[in-house]
């Protein structure tokens, strides 16, 4: 009888471990059958996001693991920013951006410049200039020595990054009060010498909206009408959940391509929370309410169920015209790193992007897979 009951326990844990190891070899299948947007896109536009300091200097520890695995393109969040790379008149701080480079090439991951020429964070010494020459030699100066630096070793600049209202005339910065409305086109010509192999482009929020795209071709004709050159459009796309203006989105990939440009999804996320303008404009604010973060404690499922419907079907428009689109870039890799908990409201709890805060996928990131699955090129829109 002990002999039997002895044989009994014996079958019975063989089992439980043999069961233990079935679920544990299902699990760890399970992960690595995460697919890869990189990979999933190959043959249609590059995958790319926005990368923080941490992640770049890889003391992230899930952005190191995820960053390579999803994606092939990405654009600096601020370092490349006049603020930080040139902080004082005669000095350049190249030492995050060169890290930048080496994480570019370690990865296999292609690295837009962002940006030339932005009237925001400027160095401070800029905000005490009043006279023209010295604006021009600030400008002059900046973009043949960064532009210069990284010729060779960035596949795209951002030119010039925001220099139009939403009606679409040009926006008051010390730019154009200085140096006229031709400062664009001179920042094209200056890049276009100094990086003569690197891909030049306009980037703004808002320009798929009629008005702001209607101002910026006619700042692309006047770049072309010079003589110079320029490669694409960047549309930033902050957009907001239920709310993603796909016929508009449709119509300014269509008449930017007819004039000869490539474009660019550059700083993709969709919004969650509530706020009553559009755009990007960081110098907007809101004072904080408890109203405007109603989800501290998680997504609701039917909000979490529109934000995947949107991406997927902007993914679906994305594929449709694959192209006239040459990258999509999300601004930020996962919910907690996204600009858009502190902006416009502070503090706020947002998940606009594909990953939550433990860099896992969330239902829009399976959406996004499935778009390219299911892709039909000759299916009427859905949405």
């Amino acid at each position: 009888m002990v002999n039997r009951l002895r044989s009994l326990l014996f079958v019975i844990t063989f089992i439980t471990l043999l069961v233990g190891c079935s679920n544990s070899q299902k699990a760890t299948s399970k992960k690595e059958e995460t697919p890869s947007l990189k990979e999933v896109f190959k043959n249609d536009f590059l995958i790319g996001t926005a990368l923080n300091t941490p992640q770049i200097e890889e003391k992230d520890a899930g952005a190191a693991v995820l960053v390579p695995q999803q994606f092939n393109a990405a654009t600096p969040e601020n370092i490349m920013k006049a603020q930080i790379i040139h902080p004082e008149w005669s000095r350049y701080d190249f030492d995050l951006a060169d890290k930048m480079i080496d994480y570019g090439k370690k990865n296999n991951i292609l690295i837009n410049g962002h940006t030339l020429i932005w009237h925001s964070q400027l160095p401070r010494f800029m905000y005490g200039i009043k006279d023209a020459d010295s604006v021009k030699q600030f400008f002059t100066d900046h973009i043949k020595t960064v532009a210069g630096r990284y010729s060779g070793k960035v596949f795209s600049w951002d030119v010039v990054n925001e220099a139009l209202n939403e009606d679409g005339t040009m926006r008051k910065s010390i730019f154009l009060d200085k140096l006229g409305d031709d400062f664009v086109t001179e920042a094209f010509r200056l890049t276009q010498e100094a990086s003569p192999n690197t891909e030049l482009y306009y980037n703004d929020y808002n320009n798929e909206q009629p008005q702001k795209r209607a101002g910026c071709i006619r700042l692309v004709k006047k770049i072309q009408e010079a003589g110079v050159r320029i490669d694409g459009v960047g549309i930033q796309g902050h957009w907001h959940v239920g709310k993603v203006p796909f016929d508009d989105i449709e119509k300014s990939i269509l008449e930017y391509s007819a004039l000869g440009l490539k474009v660019m999804f550059t700083e993709l996320d969709i919004e969650v929370l509530p706020r009553n303008f559009s755009g990007a404009d960081i110098n907007q604010r809101v004072a904080s309410n408890p109203s405007l973060n109603p989800y501290v404690n998680g997504l609701p499922d039917s909000v979490q169920q529109q934000l995947a419907q949107d991406y997927e079907n902007l993914f679906k428009l994305f594929l449709k015209h694959k192209d006239k689109i040459s990258r999509v870039t999300f601004w930020g890799v996962n919910d907690g790193q996204s600009w858009l908990n502190g902006w416009p409201v502070r503090g706020r709890t947002n998940y606009p992007l594909l990953f939550d805060r433990e860099y896992k996928p969330k239902p829009a990131f399976f959406k996004v897979i499935e778009a390219k699955k299911n892709f039909n090129p000759t299916e009427k829109k859905s949405f």
